[in-house]
């Protein structure tokens, strides 16, 4: 009897013992995935462990709408118990943003009543525009530097006009044109990210938003709020046909999680019903109310809306001249996982009438942490009828059989779910998911009618215990239709490596995956269904942007050797890619590398420019070489701006207005 009980009393500690290393394995890739920001000097996308769901099939074939307060406080009570045991969430969004397109006109002199050459914010879909610290219209710069943490700049910017972080910033609006008369107009006392419509800055400002006429800029007129409430808060937003597509998320109160009344407008709330909010058919853990907008930039009113449930950790969102695109991950049942590893690798193992018990187990209508527990014991009971030696052996031959398994199975457990908002009826199209998790919006793109989509998988934890993941990650792209199925697939690209930036344009795709060397790879997307690798190019470092110059010219930023790298690739043939220049900047960082928003081009000229640490710096491609031609100090340089033939260097302590013909500096102002 005490034999039997100490079998039984450390077949108990020994499952215990699996799951802690579980849930220590999740912590321990966190304290690596810090660590490998730190060394690299990335920032690199956020991990949220408590986002992630562990479902039940949630491939979402189907959403609908909730009844009433009573089905959605039920929806939650069904997930919550799954939630709490393995402190994990649901569905998850999160804000990101994208690169900046550019308006190519003829050259005209300066003594012209308007300007014809006017940059934009870079972004990554030409026409729909994104929120940025600077916005221009070719006469006024607007410009909202927000609070400069001197942590992250150089020992010499230090003297500089330094803004308290307890003090509100402001947002400056400066005459621009032409440059001789370059001066500041006026301000406003709130400070964000910016959008310009028409004589309408809408600046968006932690938990407010308000619309501003700067008809007159030196007297800014505030035509509307909108305030966000207690819980409330601004996930992102894009700006395309004059229109505001807004998207904030509500953490649901959990007595009465509907109505929900996310905002006032004019002092007004806004009312969402139980019955306007969606939800997924089968039960997702989820933490917030997310609602997406259209919003009218002139008056401030709300024009039409969806709102739906998820949880608030990592997401991607994609916007489209079509859609809007929402991803989230999720992990499919690691019950159903496991119980599936098990017959189909360890009949020899596993006697079959613990088989069958756990294939009864799958069928059963219980939450995640029912069944994990009623797994537990039916492998407690197992592992109590062995003897020691033989229950060593067993213990051995699952994790290394599971370690296999998992690099065969991994896309059948981790996922990444997506959903499309579509704009004309803006409404909620179609479901669909795909494998792994993408890095950020530049991973998804939409081509007639067709979603590509560049997914990593097994980094988001890289290792679940028991032999499961073993850190080797792969990369896929997936080519899904309008309804969200998967056409087409190239899959592991990049083995043990993980996805640092991608680029979609028309029927081609650009990748960089990175662990020690830099592969890019250049894709063919001109059949959807039969989507093909057709080069690669391996070099050290990494590249975290990529911007097209041409049609076969690709740019790409990121680090060498702790220095920031520039690599000008030729994609002419895609079977064969090239790099024809790089350039190493002696500057350990850029903003670039954190928000395309601080890249700007200029085609006119063949030029590009990037701020760093100590100054702002413009670089020339002509004739396939990098080559710097100007660099700026003494400015703690964040964007530029080109009008006509003059390139305007934006730091928080001044501007610096450049002559593109002969790179002199022509002017000057102190903020």
């Amino acid at each position: 009897m005490a034999n039997f009980l100490k079998k039984k009393i450390e077949g108990r500690i020994a499952l215990a013992i699996l799951i802690g290393v579980f849930l220590i394995a999740v912590l321990a890739i966190w304290v690596s995935y810090k660590n490998l920001e730190f060394e690299f000097g990335v920032s690199l996308p956020p991990i949220s462990f408590p986002q992630v769901p562990f479902i039940s099939s949630p491939k979402l074939e189907g959403i609908k709408k909730f009844s009433d307060e009573e089905e959605f406080k039920s929806y939650l009570e069904e997930t919550e118990a799954a939630a709490e045991y393995l402190g994990l969430g649901g569905l998850a969004l999160e804000r990101v943003m994208g690169p900046t397109s550019l308006i190519e006109a003829p050259f005209m002199a300066e003594k012209a009543a308007l300007p014809e050459r006017v940059s934009e914010t870079t972004v990554q879909v030409p026409g729909i525009d994104e929120p940025d610290i600077v916005k221009t219209d070719g006469k006024e710069i607007y410009f909202s530097p927000g609070r400069i943490w001197p942590i992250w700049r150089e020992p010499m910017i230090m003297e500089e006009k330094i803004i308290s972080p307890y003090e509100e910033a402001k947002t400056e609006l400066i005459k621009a044109y032409p440059s001789a008369d370059l001066a500041l107009d006026g301000e406003i006392e709130r400070s964000g990210d910016l959008l310009l419509v028409k004589d309408i800055l809408v600046i968006f400002s932690g938990q407010d938003i308000e619309g501003y006429d700067v008809s007159n800029p030196k007297t800014p007129e505030k035509k509307w709020e909108i305030k966000l409430e207690e819980k409330n808060s601004i996930v992102t937003s894009r700006l395309y046909k004059d229109k505001i597509y807004l998207i904030t998320k509500n953490l649901i109160d959990e007595i009465h999680p509907c109505p929900i009344k996310p905002l006032l407008i004019e002092g007004k709330p806004l009312t969402i019903e139980c019955r306007e909010i969606y939800h997924p058919v089968l039960p997702v853990p989820l933490d917030v109310t997310f609602l997406a907008m259209v919003l009218d930039p002139v008056s401030g009113e709300i024009e039409n809306k969806v709102s739906f449930v998820g949880s608030s950790g990592q997401s991607v969102v994609y916007m489209s001249e079509k859609a809007i695109y929402i991803t989230y991950s999720y992990y499919e049942s690691i019950v159903k996982f496991f119980s599936k590893f098990l017959k189909e690798k360890c009949r020899d193992l596993i006697p079959n009438l613990v088989l069958e018990k756990l294939e009864k187990l799958e069928g059963y209508d219980l939450s995640q942490q029912a069944k994990l527990l009623e797994l537990q014991t039916i492998l407690e009971k197992y592992q109590s009828s062995l003897t020691e030696d033989e229950r060593l052996r067993v213990e051995n031959e699952l994790t290394d059989r599971m370690s296999d398994y998992y690099k065969e199975e991994k896309r059948e457990l981790e996922k990444t779910g997506i959903l499309k908002i579509g704009l004309e009826k803006f409404e909620i199209t179609a479901t669909g998911n795909v494998p792994g998790s993408p890095l950020n919006q530049f991973a998804l793109d939409e081509y007639q009618e067709n979603l590509r989509i560049a997914i990593t998988i097994g980094e988001r934890f890289g290792w679940f215990g028991f032999g499961m993941g073993g850190g080797e990650s792969a990369n896929d792209v997936y080519v899904l239709d309008k309804n969200l199925e998967v056409l087409g697939s190239i899959k592991d690209l990049g083995l043990k490596e993980r996805i640092y930036s991608a680029r979609f344009i028309e029927d081609k795709g650009y990748l960089v995956t990175f662990r020690q060397i830099d592969p890019f790879y250049v894709l063919d997307l001109s059949d959807p269904q039969k989507p093909e690798l057709k080069g690669e190019l391996k070099i050290p470092g990494y590249s975290s942007y990529l911007h097209p110059i041409t049609k076969d010219k690709i740019l790409g930023i990121g680090q060498e050797d702790w220095k920031v790298k520039i690599s000008l690739f030729d994609v002419a043939l895609a079977e064969n890619p090239k790099e024809l220049d790089k350039y190493i900047l002696d500057e350990s960082w850029s903003d670039i590398l954190s928000t395309h928003h601080a890249f700007l081009l200029d085609k006119y000229h063949e030029i590009f420019f990037l701020p760093g640490s100590r100054g702002g710096y413009v670089f020339s491609y002509k004739n396939d070489k990098l080559g710097l031609i100007k660099a700026v100090s003494g400015i703690s340089a964040r964007r530029a701006v080109y009008i006509d033939d003059y390139l305007y260097i934006i730091g928080d302590n001044k501007i610096t207005v450049l002559n593109e013909i002969d790179w002199q500096k022509v002017k000057e102002l102190e903020l």
